[in-house]
């Protein structure tokens, strides 16, 4: 842990310690006030009524520090009676039984609001640990590709979210896969879960980028719920060039001597929804860079609703000389752009060819492109 995440932690725990601390004298101020009250002969309400602190302190407060408000209203209650020579009244037995039982209840509720904030928070402390383990940070080459994702949640520790990628060296090349779960939370996580470890199996088992996707839309439809779906791209990487099927996701980025969106000839839905999309091929030049990334990056806008530029901050952010370096600086951008820090969460992977090597049609599968642009 860095001295900055141990002053944050230090400063969060003191903000909640004060905010309890806080309720707690205003838990007990209260339930003062309406002992006072209590004990004024002109006052019409009895002594009943002070469970109202032990009601405000269950609403915030644990278990142990709302039992601690519902004695000082006990307390409080007896010494009300006490002052106005009430305490062997049949009226008063009732009001004090019922602040008893009230405060009981209180207590009661704050041990279950409690227990069940626990719960929610080891749920999401897993479900967390989970997430970052499926989107690991990497900077790996393989087979002659260099490849560096990053995941950057838009608060951090607030919800789990659906984007992925992975990347796999096969038989047919390597092979990258990004994509973009509907929907946020256990749900969301269990599908990205299923789609990376779909693409994992079939990804070394199938020839065509086409039936890749095809393989994978029928492996996940069943997990899905019924207005689920994975937007997804999937590119395969031989001698000189790449091959994409794109389905339902922004279209990645060639970034070289110039700057342009690789869009697919056709747009095709996203996975779970069945889609039938065109392969197509790209020449890759010396020095090019393809950017893949989710809709947190080209979605993003400032205060004003204003696009992200998404080509030009692309196109500068690839002038840095390391892969990381490009996707922290494409990041920054965001945030200077958004005014903030960005409100949905961004997946980015960077890749680049080690090596170039002239591609070969005639060795290429006839199944596996059917499309070339430069």
């Amino acid at each position: 842990m860095t001295v900055s995440e141990v002053g944050r932690w230090w400063r969060e725990t003191s903000t909640r310690s004060w905010r309890s601390r806080g309720r707690l004298v205003l838990a007990l101020g209260v339930s003062v006030l309406l002992a006072v009250l209590s004990g004024l002969g002109s006052w019409q309400l009895g002594v009943a009524v002070l469970v109202i602190g032990p009601v405000l302190a269950c609403a915030r407060l644990d278990a142990r520090r709302t039992a601690a408000v519902s004695g000082w209203a006990l307390s409080l209650a007896l010494g009300a009676g006490a002052a106005r020579g009430l305490m062997l009244t049949p009226g008063f037995g009732i009001e004090f039984l019922v602040l008893l039982a009230g405060g009981t209840l209180a207590v009661r509720d704050a041990a279950r609001r409690t227990a069940n904030a626990a719960a929610l928070a080891r749920a999401t402390d897993v479900a967390h640990a989970s997430q970052n383990a499926i989107l690991r940070p990497m900077s790996v080459e393989l087979g002659g590709i260099e490849v560096c994702a990053q995941h950057r949640c838009a608060v951090q520790g607030a919800s789990v979210c659906g984007d992925l990628y992975d990347v796999v060296h096969t038989p047919y090349g390597v092979r990258l896969l990004i994509g973009d779960v509907r929907g946020h939370d256990l749900d969301a996580l269990r599908a990205t879960a299923a789609t990376i470890g779909a693409f994992k199996d079939l990804a070394y088992l199938t020839p065509g980028l086409a039936d890749l996707a095809t393989a994978l839309d029928a492996r996940l439809t069943p997990e899905l719920g019924p207005e689920d779906f994975v937007t997804a791209v999937l590119a395969e990487f031989a001698p000189g060039e790449v091959r994409i099927v794109n389905c339902g996701h922004p279209a990645p980025i060639r970034a070289g001597k110039q700057v342009r969106l690789l869009e697919p000839l056709e747009p095709a839905p996203p996975l779970g929804l069945h889609p039938k999309p065109q392969p197509q091929r790209f020449y890759l030049q010396s020095g090019d860079r393809l950017l893949f990334y989710t809709d947190g990056l080209s979605e993003a806008r400032d205060a004003n609703g204003a696009e992200f530029p998404l080509l030009e901050r692309v196109s500068d952010a690839m002038a840095a000389l390391s892969p990381s370096d490009a996707l922290d600086t494409l990041y920054e951008m965001v945030a200077t752009h958004t005014g903030r820090a960005p409100t949905d969460d961004i997946a980015l992977a960077l890749c680049q060819p080690t090596s170039m090597v002239v591609p070969s049609p005639a060795a290429l599968p006839p199944n596996a492109a059917v499309h070339l642009e430069p």
